[in-house]
């Protein structure tokens, strides 16, 4: 390699791998250090038997349905005991997950390119690892993304103060006044699938400089010069036996001009002939 490619290569190391280890960070820290609380209030007809200050928490990895509250029936002392609908766990432990082992690799990898380069290059294997590392994790960061995306969807239906307050019994009663004091705050999650989704762009825009590392792009370009110097002969070959053939084809025709003139020369003598016989 050249000497500025390899000022390149250090550059983009100092600068974009923190971008890396930041865009994870955020990614896992917004979505697995979120917790958020909404509080309803049931208003009865007889005040004593009123709540007006329920509050349900939940947090990640967001198994809503092993939330649980109470809440008055508005009939007597009894209480209704409910729970919150669905699980969203899977994709966001896998999101979580994606980002913990993304940070975790790039931070071996810098500590690699850094203070191991010579054993990086050895047999070509770092390079081949990196190019199909760096793969994977755009794959996984991709279905991550998007699993988590409609994940937090129905997280958010769930939550829904308008939901919740349709599954408890004293709010089918008209007489009862049921409402919602405040809902939960879901913009920590929002920015962790905004990361999810950059950290998919930025690792998979980094596949083709890390091709360029692997001996798979070199053995291409070697192939591609090859078959151009191959082509490239081969037109002048071409060239050269096209204006050997129009030579030597110029040559012929002009000798054939040559007895053809002769005889256009000798046909006087008929008519000469046929007078000195009369």
């Amino acid at each position: 390699r050249t000497c500025s490619q390899s000022r390149i290569k250090d550059v983009f190391i100092l600068i974009i791998s923190p971008v890396y280890k930041l865009f994870a960070i955020f990614a896992f820290a917004t979505c697995g250090g979120y917790s958020g609380a909404l509080r309803l209030s049931v208003d009865c007809v007889n005040k004593t038997e009123s709540n007006l200050s329920i509050d349900i928490a939940f947090a990640y990895p967001f198994r809503l349905h092993q939330v649980t509250f109470e809440v008055p029936t508005c009939e007597g002392k009894e209480r209704q005991k409910l729970a919150l609908i669905g699980d969203s766990s899977s994709s966001a432990e896998f999101f979580v997950t994606v980002a913990v082992f993304a940070f975790l690799y790039s931070l071996a990898a810098t500590v690699v390119y850094i203070f191991f380069q010579n054993k990086y290059r050895e047999n070509n294997r770092g390079p081949l690892i990196d190019f199909i590392v760096t793969v994977v994790f755009s794959f996984l960061w991709l279905v991550g993304s998007s699993a988590w995306a409609k994940g937090l969807s129905d997280v958010k239906v769930a939550t829904d103060p308008k939901e919740v307050l349709l599954l408890m019994s004293a709010c089918k009663q008209p007489s009862n006044k049921c409402m919602a004091v405040h809902s939960p705050v879901m913009s920590s999650l929002n920015t962790s699938v905004v990361f999810g989704f950059l950290n998919f762009i930025l690792w998979a825009g980094n596949i083709w400089f890390v091709f360029k590392e692997t001996g798979w792009h070199s053995s291409g370009q070697r192939y591609l010069s090859d078959s151009m110097e191959k082509h490239s002969s081969s037109y002048n070959q071409g060239g050269y036996n096209q204006e050997s053939y129009g030579s030597s084809g110029g040559y012929n025709q002009q000798a054939s001009l040559g007895p053809s003139s002769d005889e256009f020369g000798q046909q006087p003598s008929g008519p000469a002939s046929f007078t000195n016989q009369i």
